[in-house]
């Protein structure tokens, strides 16, 4: 006869059977019972974060750096509610996590119990599924099934949320194996095969084709990456990338036209307006990257792959839709070319790769830089060829220094790059980095940051310090929301209304008070050498930099324009008037 278990045993019994081994958490009293035996095995490892949030950016990193479901625990009303960031972030950005939340008991719902709030009822919108499990006898069948939604089809996040009296019943407990799923869930995988017949055909008959390429392809697997590489070698055709795609394709190949869309190369967007065939692999046709959709890429067929059949046709109309893994669909794709024996001649795409490469002539990544003042553009520059040969891990915070890192940084290897793409959120960098640390103890994990959004999550600090974690913040401080000044004097009569951040800390000595390691840069000459010293430190870095307040980052696409109205540099305005290169006229 089989022993009956507590729920919150079971709870523990159930995440080591799927492998967990790392939770990212904050107790409270509504999960003390799980807390109770967590502390009772040795199997998993709790972090205790310093707030809810920054325990689900955590598990945003891990995640993301390892292709595994991170997992957060949290208590009932404010500890479950401050995740609500977090899994719109992960939902937006596809991230497989379970969110586990303490709720109060059973026969208390409703009442406006102390730390009562409906979770359930307020992460419906935010999450890909959740539950409130009422019976302890469906608990393990809700935490199985929320761990095969969180990382089956498009991942995203599932919260199971567990009243307190749940937690201390009894039930019986018979394996992962043995447990009914409480989900339907069932997204198809396989590819169909005349679609794959058809995207043969198509890109047998382009002559000016591109790959645009986005996360779904490293949400896929490493695998994935590999098939895809092999894909685009074999057809020889130009490849650009999202800002989540980052890394699905060694950004240093000669066929990467590098990231497209609003701050995306001068290349890369003017190759996607005059393409006549669009191969969309694992992205969802963002408004970031389409400008104005009425005008994105006019003359193109376009075909969408993607394992999410709600993201087609969704903005932008296609010609062709192919629903599965993307693995799966690229190994039937090289599959049939090979059963083909086709060829693409390069003679073929001669003149496309001719006019790709004038455009490139324009380095549209050019700044000028200065002898005095630190430029962010040359910062980034140098923490790149310092570093890539440590091929680390790289998050970021949210805004100028976001942008600028995607465009000066190297991502050759999927799952390097964390950042938030679609909800856009400060605040996520420490966590995520920290999260990375975690999963990567032996590796260089760079926090790229500026110095607005890494004081949203600033107190992550201490969990820095607790876990020894050696994460470098790389602080580009030009003592503005730099992506809010940034608009504001473009779009806005440069009326620099709240923009300006007038009091803030010293971060060498804010370093130094969380026991962490302070450097402060303030000339060109100091960051080679400081940018050494950092990495040669093994505990965590604060670097601040401190960079040329008034610069901009460019290109970049106005709100309501198209790919061939870049702004290219600050001299640059906005008008009607293109000329034939896709060069703003002024």
């Amino acid at each position: 006869m089989i022993k009956k278990i507590t729920g919150a045993k079971l709870l523990v019994e159930c995440l080591i059977n799927e492998k967990v081994d790392v939770i990212f958490g904050y107790p409270g009293g509504a999960v003390l019972p799980i807390y109770d035996e967590l502390f009772k095995q040795k199997k998993i490892r709790h972090i205790l974060v310093r707030h809810e949030q920054a325990a689900v950016h955590a598990a945003e990193g891990y995640a993301r750096s390892t292709g595994k479901i991170g997992v957060v625990l949290v208590t009932s009303g404010p500890g479950a509610t401050n995740t609500v960031t977090g899994l719109t972030d992960a939902m937006m950005d596809s991230v497989p996590i379970v969110c586990i939340s303490g709720q109060v008991p059973t026969h208390m719902i409703g009442n406006d119990a102390f730390q009562e709030a409906d979770i359930v009822g307020i992460t419906r919108p935010c999450t890909k599924h959740n539950y409130l499990v009422k019976d302890v006898d469906n608990l393990a069948g809700a935490i199985h099934s929320a761990f095969f939604i969180a990382s089956n089809g498009r991942p995203g996040p599932v919260l199971v949320d567990i009243p307190k009296d749940i937690q201390t019943f009894r039930t019986n407990y018979e394996g992962k194996t043995n447990t009914k799923k409480i989900s339907y869930y069932s997204p198809q995988v396989d590819p169909n095969k005349d679609s794959i017949k058809f995207f043969v055909e198509m890109i047998g008959q382009s002559e000016k084709p591109i790959f645009y390429v986005g996360g779904g392809v490293i949400n896929s697997g490493p695998k994935a990456s590999r098939l895809l590489f092999e894909l685009i070698k074999k057809t020889g055709f130009p490849c650009t990338q999202t800002l989540m795609g980052l890394g699905a394709f060694p950004t240093s190949d000669q066929q990467a036209l590098g990231m497209l869309g609003m701050h995306g190369t001068y290349e890369s967007n003017l190759a996607m307006h005059q393409c006549d065939l669009m191969i969309c692999i694992g992205a969802r046709f963002d408004d970031r990257i389409t400008g104005k959709v009425s005008g994105f890429s006019p003359k193109s067929k376009k075909i969408h792959i993607d394992i999410d059949p709600s993201s087609f046709n969704k903005s932008v109309n296609v010609d062709l839709t192919i629903q599965g893994d993307i693995k799966k669909v690229l190994k039937e794709i090289l599959n049939l070319l090979n059963k083909k024996k086709m060829h693409f001649q390069k003679q073929k795409y001669s003149n496309w790769w001719k006019k790709i490469n004038k455009w490139r002539k324009k380095d549209c990544l050019a700044y000028k830089n200065s002898k005095k003042l630190i430029k962010p553009q040359y910062a980034l520059e140098r923490l790149n060829e310092l570093t890539k040969n440590l091929c680390p891990y790289i998050t970021t915070e949210v805004g100028q220094h976001q942008m600028w890192a995607a465009q000066y940084l190297t991502f050759n290897k999927p799952n390097h790059w964390m950042t938030s793409g679609g909800l856009g959120t400060m605040g996520y960098g420490l966590p995520a980095a920290m999260g990375t640390q975690i999963a990567h103890p032996k590796s260089l994990v760079i926090d790229v940051a500026g110095e607005a959004s890494i004081l949203m999550n600033i107190q992550e600090m201490s969990t820095l310090k607790q876990y020894r974690l050696p994460v470098k913040i790389f602080i580009l401080n030009n003592h503005y929301m730099g992506m809010v000044r940034q608009w504001q004097e473009l779009l806005h009569g440069n009326r620099l209304s709240e923009s300006y951040m007038e009091s803030l800390p010293d971060f060498v000595k804010l370093a130094e008070s969380f026991g962490a390691v302070g450097l402060r840069a303030t000339q060109p000459n100091d960051l080679d050498l400081m940018i050494k010293e950092m990495i040669e430190i093994k505990g965590p870095v604060i670097f601040d930099v401190c960079v040329d307040e008034t610069e901009n980052c460019f290109p970049m696409i106005p709100s309501g324009a198209t790919h061939d109205q870049m702004l290219l540099g600050p001299n640059d305005e906005f008008e009607d008037g293109i000329s034939e290169d896709g060069m703003v006229l002024v």
